[in-house]
């Protein structure tokens, strides 16, 4: 992020706290949206974690009394758009990165440029107001998409997979220099080596990247035939990724690190995972818990009855059917449905449903046969048929 962002957001407003909150407020104010916002309560929601990620940020400065000095040092001196600032426009933006000013290649300020430099130096840690060369600033890492296709037991339960990534990193054939083989880059001599030009404006002096070495500060006269001269290429790798466990088909998980690696010592990047799951030919899934159908016989609902029922990865379980049970009816078994972030489980959902036999012999036949001839006198329908006539 551009220190111009930087200075155009207010981190107040972000967290819904006046100027004068106090760091208990902050922190509380911080607390009660980190949880609103959390990608972990919001999972897939490409939105909340926007937010999220905006929130910490107000905080991380917010929360640290010195940084927070700092910022409302900045805005104080620019406002929001410092009106009468050399190159500030009617909207009060600004058409140049505050990051580079007072800094490197030889730009000199005074007076308030000091004051400025020195707001700026503590508030991204560039000692002093002096601005480093583009090339050794660190930077992180790209963020990686990649995708999964797992079995409805491994999504349920949480597993390890391989994962192969591509990503870009030094060029494996010039280690990055951007120089072809028995060359070297040389300094550049309009920037001397730094990166940046410097520019100024009336008391002020910022710095650019320089226009010869695009901010590189070193000339490459034969570039190198594998990268085209960027220092740049692709590598491979596998990584173990664990997934957690209650994962669904579709979802989109975020793995925190586990990107490109970053250069000049940032921070690696995020790997974001695409979940794909296969059905199970037994079991389904609403929520945490897992779902099944069972058939039972037509005396076994009638009569009652104690039922086996399969599991997933574990032994089956003994469901009971009381006497006259419905067709359709759903009997809960606790802990047995899909692992939580906790580590406990939700619950198994059991649906019967009534097997009409096939195949009767002449025993059966019979005996059913008495026992419609017993019951016809109680007909099923005849109340659905008299709110029929009713309406």
């Amino acid at each position: 992020m551009s220190t111009k962002d930087y200075l155009e957001k207010d981190y107040y407003a972000v967290l819904g706290v006046p100027k004068t909150a106090t760091a208990e407020e902050i922190k509380k104010a911080y607390r009660k949206l980190a949880r609103q916002y959390h990608p972990d309560a919001n999972q897939g929601n490409t939105a909340t974690e926007a937010k999220f990620k905006e929130v910490s940020e107000a905080y991380d400065v917010l929360s640290d009394a010195k940084r927070r000095k700092e910022y409302d040092d900045a805005r104080a001196l620019f406002g929001s758009g410092v009106g009468g600032f050399p190159g500030g426009d009617a909207r009060g933006g600004f058409p140049f990165d505050f990051g580079d000013l007072f800094g490197g290649a030889g730009g000199q300020a005074g007076g308030a440029g000091e004051r400025i430099g020195d707001i700026f130096g503590g508030l991204f840690n560039r000692g002093g107001g002096r601005t480093t060369s583009t090339t050794t600033r660190p930077r992180r890492g790209q963020d990686i998409e990649s995708e999964v296709s797992l079995s409805f037991t491994e999504a349920a339960e949480g597993t390890t997979v391989s994962l192969r990534l591509t990503s870009s990193s030094a060029c494996s054939a010039c280690s990055g220099t951007g120089a072809a083989a028995g060359t070297t880059p040389r300094v550049c001599a309009t920037c001397e080596g730094t990166g940046a030009a410097s520019r100024n404006l009336g008391n002020f002096a910022f710095s650019e990247p320089c226009r010869d070495c695009k901010g590189r500060g070193l000339i490459v006269d034969h570039p190198c035939p594998v990268c085209d001269g960027s220092g740049r290429g692709k590598s491979t790798r596998t990584i173990q990724a664990r997934i957690p466990a209650g994962v669904g088909d579709g979802q989109r998980i975020r793995l925190k690190a586990k990107g490109a690696p970053g250069e000049n010592g940032g921070p690696a990047g995020d790997l974001y995972v695409q979940i794909h799951v296969k059905p199970h030919a037994v079991f389904g899934r609403s929520g945490e818990n897992l779902t099944i159908t069972v058939p039972v016989t037509f005396t076994e609902a009638a009569l009652g009855a104690e039922i086996k029922v399969p599991t997933l990865k574990g032994m089956p379980v003994t469901v009971r059917i009381p006497e006259g049970t419905p067709n359709g009816r759903t009997f809960r078994v606790r802990g047995r449905g899909v692992t939580r972030k906790d580590g406990t489980k939700g619950d198994m959902l059991v649906t019967v449903e009534v097997a009409v036999p096939q195949q009767l012999d002449e025993k059966a036949r019979g005996l059913l046969t008495e026992l419609h001839d017993v019951t016809a006198g109680d007909d099923p329908r005849a109340e659905l048929i008299q709110q029929a006539r009713s309406e």
